[in-house]
């Protein structure tokens, strides 16, 4: 993932603050191997300390290939927007000559995976996610000899993926003057379609601790 310098998180603080907002679903990638194109499974997620727990159905393909090589990608992505050519136009330019480009934040963790299989450590898998899910408790208890989710854990397997790496992307133009990045991030509050708004929300945001961008 490329990361501009102007586009790079500020600290480890704002990417897991962002996380933490509810962004809890991405796409995990792991490699096919010779002649065969990568596996991308879209999933929620949760966390326990450093990994993120996820679980999937048994006969999903990914497993083989996780088998076969545990180094994976995890991508969460969120709060994007097109940013049309004539907001971007240039003072004094017209307003067809502007670049349009896309706005969005991309979290990209690089982990080792380790299946999880035992039945008592899917069933903890799952009351962890549980409690991240559906804090208020208004779910039946997992356990492995009681229904429901007794007699389903044999068709999942979990996922403890090791966080090994972390990138950080915040593209909202912030190497941009201040008034620029203002217009537009009123722009987008206007139009507010799809994720103007939280799109417009993380412009401001940025704007407000970065200001005018210094190289």
């Amino acid at each position: 993932m490329l990361i501009q310098p102007w586009d790079a998180g500020l600290d480890e603080a704002e990417w897991q603050a962002w996380i933490a907002e509810g962004h809890d679903f991405g796409q995990l990638s792991v490699n096919g191997g010779p002649g065969h194109p990568p596996v991308a499974v879209p999933t929620h997620f949760s966390s326990d300390g450093g990994d993120l727990l996820i679980h999937l159905a048994r006969p999903n393909p990914v497993w083989k290939a996780i088998e076969q090589d545990p180094n994976v990608t995890f991508t969460v992505l969120g709060d994007y927007a097109f940013i049309p050519g004539p907001w971007r136009a240039a003072p004094g330019t017209p307003p067809a000559d502007g670049v349009p480009t896309s706005y969005y934040t991309a979290v990209q963790f690089t982990c080792r995976a380790q299946i999880v299989d035992d039945p008592e450590a899917k069933a903890e898998l799952l009351r962890r996610q549980l409690a991240h899910f559906q804090p208020a408790g208004d779910h039946a208890s997992v356990a492995v000899d009681q229904p429901p989710y007794g007699r389903m854990l044999p068709g999942i397997r979990g996922l403890r993926l090791e966080v090994t790496d972390v990138q950080a992307k915040f593209k909202y133009d912030d190497h941009k003057p201040v008034e620029y990045r203002t217009a537009v991030a009123d722009r987008l509050t206007a139009r507010d379609q799809g994720l103007d708004v939280p799109t417009a929300r993380q412009q401001r945001r940025r704007r407000d601790r970065i200001g005018p961008w210094k190289p």
